[in-house]
């Protein structure tokens, strides 16, 4: 199926490029969204009479992105979740929970602008893209962790794994010492030398 395309789509084409394209993709993409026309002779004289009007309104909309993607780009929001002691989720973080705490902290982004590559079902920092314009795209890093401090220590720099490890070694240590301690004092008390016997002193 032919479309002309009202906007840059990735992988696709350019604004008022004619391409072939599945069906389906067609009508549950790219017509549905207002991103392309079918690609009639009718709908190519209309195009070409809106170019102007839909170039610059494109222009428009790209510079407002760009202004957005200098504050957004490389931000890190911190994502609350519970999840197991190794640091499995119960459940997974989703477009909705990205684009819910970029707004809370300002930024004024809708779910179906992040596209998150790998199902996001661990602790631990993630990359995660948004795309503010067909030509626009930055990377936010979602923190998700299971309280503020824990996130905390994450941003810097260290994984749920470590920590659980540190802790671990940590207890380890504090038993250690502990059995250390008690073998000590037992030891001191059979060594302890006999109290002698007062010998007669002269008056």
């Amino acid at each position: 199926m032919q479309v002309i395309l009202l906007e840059r789509v990735a992988k696709l084409g350019q604004m008022g490029d004619v391409v072939d394209v599945k069906p389906g993709y067609a009508r549950n993409y790219l017509l549905l969204q207002g991103k392309a026309l079918t690609a009639s002779k009718e709908n190519i004289a209309s195009f070409e009479g809106r170019k102007a009007q839909l170039e610059a309104h494109n222009l428009e909309t790209k510079t407002e992105a760009e202004a957005l993607a200098q504050r957004l780009d490389g931000q890190q929001f911190v994502v609350i979740r519970s999840a197991s002691d190794g640091g499995n989720l119960y459940g997974s973080v989703t477009t909705r929970d990205a684009a819910n705490v970029a707004s809370e902290d300002g930024f004024s982004i809708e779910r179906k602008q992040i596209i998150i590559r790998q199902p996001i079902k661990e602790l631990g920092l993630h990359d995660v893209e948004v795309h503010l314009h067909p030509e626009v795209m930055v990377t936010i890093t979602l923190n998700v962790a299971r309280s503020p401090e824990e996130a905390e220590l994450q941003q810097s720099g260290k994984s749920i794994q470590e920590l659980a490890a540190e802790e671990e070694a940590q207890a380890e240590f504090e038993v250690s010492q502990l059995f250390d301690d008690i073998g000590s004092a037992a030891s001191d008390d059979d060594e302890a030398p006999a109290p002698r016997e007062s010998e007669g002193e002269d008056d």
